[in-house]
């Protein structure tokens, strides 16, 4: 089967998807190289000699399902760099850790992540999303478009006055897709039939003249035919909800007015807060998932869509010129997964504070739940209780341990107004009085006793209009509200009180008397890691205290045994070396810890990826 051409320089081969075969028309022929988009079967490179093309570099996967790309390893064969979607990454380099540990039993999750490569390619890069893709003289616009899977692509290419989108699987033909059951990405939910109406309502603004689909024929009447999609695919959606869901309205206006200068975004996961200057400059308080049709019940990155779906909105129905601050309340993936991304298209800085930055630049450090995979590292990191300006404000960062210890409330001064941001730490849940809240603590996020009741007095001397939440409706506040929130601090500690035998033995709510940082790492069979062993004394009088070093068969420690004395609630910090003598995925090295009389056996844990000097 000959290989068709769509545009000058681009050549469709049919295979398991529709690949693409794009060149620089003006390269001399002798020295013509392509960039595939996909690779299906690898049926292309049977038709390379025919289009006179030397060789393939580069190929661009639009998403991880195998008829994209069954045919990877004769690319990497070939020579050709893999380009890969950011989010789906590891189902490229890595999809062993899917197929192995993926859950099969009792399975809520319908994503068709099964649909993937059946082993490893290595990949060379990540596609840089919303901006342009310069490989072998062709240059590529990367536009996020989930729908068909979370972490879909498109690649947008202007040639001879149009502007061609190859766009995977996310449409077949005016109206249609290619799969239903692949936007079906949990049970009972619309998230992914949702995602295609945002994703075509998108595109359609790119300015795109034609569709060049994986499956299906070349369309060159773009926009009607994604407005096609996204209406049937609305009514599909509504369809199955009780009420209608107007993805329209929240493409074109997610962000509520609070006040003239302050908005809040009612389309993301966790709320994101807008501060705006006279300066046409914007800061955002939080920024997670931004315009979500919810989450799907996995864990992977593949799950997880960080995207700037509503920033237009900011800049077209706001003034916007600029986003150039980004502060987070607390370390929570639905807080902070957008702030790498912000970072890398707009330019925007983030400024963390003290308390907040370790945990966001080593999610490793600690065993902690919601931490985001990467390490995100501070432009700036904030002092806690010294005030710092932004332009025409001045805010500050303070400490507000509950909802997890690291985290902070933001008061500001604006439109005569004091806000205090307060993240997660209370889950508004209302009330017959309009005031009853929950306090929202987690014992793994390291919550301890007289933590609500601090924020409470935080709150009281700030002396807030309104208090800004985290994922529920801000609270206009009054003086019944904050003893309100003093009552409540005092009733969780004394519920705790009642439950534990803190007289006895004061552990905490959390339940660690001990912990070993960090919690996961990576090393070389023979190299030496670092760990360090902290341990508090909870009982009332002051006792020895002995940790053990349990490690794998063959591992040696420099320290195999640990000796403290330790006054009551007496903290210490040991630091030693781990040198590990087998290769293995998450290998389990503990303490065993006894406190006195008070016998924790192997309290804590640590998890360590080995692999052998030469693998």
């Amino acid at each position: 089967m000959t290989a068709t051409e769509i545009a000058r320089g681009v050549w469709r081969i049919a295979d398991t998807c529709h690949v693409y075969l794009l060149v620089d028309p003006d390269a001399p022929d002798v020295e013509r190289d392509a960039v595939a988009i996909d690779f299906g079967s690898g049926l292309a490179l049977e038709h390379l000699d025919e289009l006179g093309i030397r060789r393939i570099t580069d190929v661009l996967m639009t998403h991880h399902h195998r008829d994209q790309g069954q045919g990877l390893p004769l690319a990497v064969e070939h020579g050709a760099r893999i380009h890969v979607p950011p989010v789906e990454r590891e189902l490229f380099d890595s999809v062993e850790t899917m197929w192995e540990g993926r859950p099969l039993d009792n399975d809520y999750n319908l994503r068709q992540d099964r649909f993937s490569l059946l082993s490893s390619v290595p990949v060379h890069a990540v596609v840089p999303e919303y901006r342009d893709l310069n490989v072998s003289g062709v240059s590529l616009r990367v536009i996020p478009t989930p729908g068909h899977t979370i972490g879909s692509v498109s690649y947008l290419l202007a040639r001879d006055g149009d502007v061609i989108a190859f766009t995977g699987d996310l449409i077949y033909a005016p109206g249609k897709v290619w799969s239903l059951a692949a936007t079906q990405w949990s049970y009972t939910q619309n998230e992914g039939p949702g995602m295609t109406v945002l994703s075509a309502r998108m595109l359609a603004r790119e300015g795109v003249t034609h569709l060049a689909p994986s499956h299906g024929e070349l369309m060159e009447e773009a926009p009607t035919a994604l407005d096609r999609l996204a209406e049937t695919m609305q009514e599909y959606v509504d369809s199955r909800r009780s009420y209608p869901w107007d993805l329209l309205a929240r493409l074109d206006d997610p962000y509520v007015a609070l006040s003239p200068h302050l908005l809040m975004n009612r389309t993301s996961m966790s709320c994101s807060y807008v501060v705006l200057s006279e300066t046409g400059e914007a800061l955002i308080i939080d920024y997670g998932y931004d315009m979500t049709t919810g989450l799907v019940p996995s864990q992977e990155r593949a799950a997880r869509r960080p995207w700037l779906a509503s920033l237009p909105a900011l800049r077209r129905n706001h003034g916007v010129t600029r986003i150039t601050v980004a502060l987070p309340t607390h370390y929570h993936d639905d807080h902070i997964a957008g702030m790498p991304l912000l970072r890398d298209v707009e330019g925007t800085e983030l400024w963390i504070p003290e308390n907040v930055a370790p945990t966001m630049a080593d999610p490793w450090l600690e065993d902690l739940p919601c931490q985001w995979y990467d390490p995100i590292t501070a432009d700036r990191v904030l002092p806690l209780d010294e005030p710092f300006t932004w332009n025409e404000y001045t805010f500050t960062a303070h400490a507000q341990p509950g909802h997890t210890l690291y985290a902070v409330a933001y008061s500001l001064e604006i439109d005569d107004l004091v806000v205090v941001f307060t993240g997660d730490q209370q889950e508004g849940l209302g009330g017959r009085d309009g005031r009853r809240d929950i306090m929202n603590y987690q014992y793994r996020n390291l919550f301890r006793l007289g933590d609500y009741s601090r924020s409470a007095a935080l709150y009281r001397r700030l002396g807030p209009g309104l208090m800004a939440s985290g994922h529920w409706e801000p609270r206009w506040v009054d003086a019944a509200y904050l003893d309100y929130l003093d009552e409540s601090g005092r009733l969780v500690d004394d519920l705790h009180e009642r439950l534990l035998p803190l007289e006895e033995i004061s552990i905490g709510p959390d339940g660690q008397a001990a912990r070993i940082t960090p919690y996961r790492g990576e090393a070389v069979v023979g190299t030496e890691i670092e760990y360090s062993v902290r341990v508090r004394n909870p009982l009332g009088e002051r006792a020895a205290t002995r940790v053990r070093m349990v490690l794998p068969v063959g591992w040696r420690s420099s320290r195999s045994e640990i000796d403290l004395d330790l006054g009551p609630s007496e903290e210490a910090s040991v630091q030693l070396t781990v040198t590990p003598s087998s290769a293995g995925r998450r290998q389990r090295l503990a303490i065993d810890v006894t406190i006195g009389s008070l016998r924790l056996g192997q309290h804590a844990e640590a998890l360590l990826d080995v692999r052998d000097a030469h693998a």
